[in-house]
């Protein structure tokens, strides 16, 4: 298995942590409240642009999910073309496949703010989260199998050795 998978797992992993804590952030502030239930739209110029530090909150936590968002496809591709093990590659499009539920659930926190709303959006997204943590656990865990096998083969591709190294 290439390093840079296992930094992308990682990353993304990492991504989706912080992306949890700005949104328990954004949830006790309320900000979602600051959008006056127009998701996917907000307060500000053209509901567009924040005008208050809530809206900023809630747009900003929408720009990490975003990215994080892509960040999590990008890994779900790259573990399916490159043909890592199974658990990976179902492990990483488990993450994908709640991710468009997850962004509704973010939604309906929006127009209907409430214990019950946040609890599920929270649920799901602890799903993904715990769905980047086995694919980042498992695609370590098979470099430390392979390096244990094989030590000259995980020393080269941290090397920076053109012969890509699979695990």
């Amino acid at each position: 298995m290439r390093i840079r998978f296992r930094h992308l797992a990682a990353t993304t992993t990492g991504f989706t942590f912080g992306l949890i804590l700005l949104g328990v952030y954004t949830g006790a502030i309320g900000a979602g409240l600051s959008c006056g239930a127009r998701w996917p739209f907000c307060d500000g110029w053209m509901g567009l642009f924040p005008a208050t530090w809530p809206s900023f909150i809630e747009w900003f936590h929408r720009l990490v999910a975003m990215v994080t968002g892509f960040m999590i496809l990008g890994t779900a591709i790259q573990a399916w073309r490159h043909d890592h093990s199974r658990r990976i590659r179902w492990a990483s499009t488990i993450a994908v496949v709640v991710l468009p539920v997850q962004i509704l659930l973010g939604g309906n926190t929006v127009l209907n703010f409430g214990p019950i709303s946040s609890v599920v959006h929270h649920a799901a997204a602890q799903i993904i989260f715990a769905a980047m943590i086995a694919t980042t656990v498992w695609a370590f865990e098979t470099a430390g199998t392979r390096a244990a096998t094989d030590p000259e083969a995980d020393a080269s591709a941290e090397s920076g050795s053109s012969d890509p190294v699979r695990l």
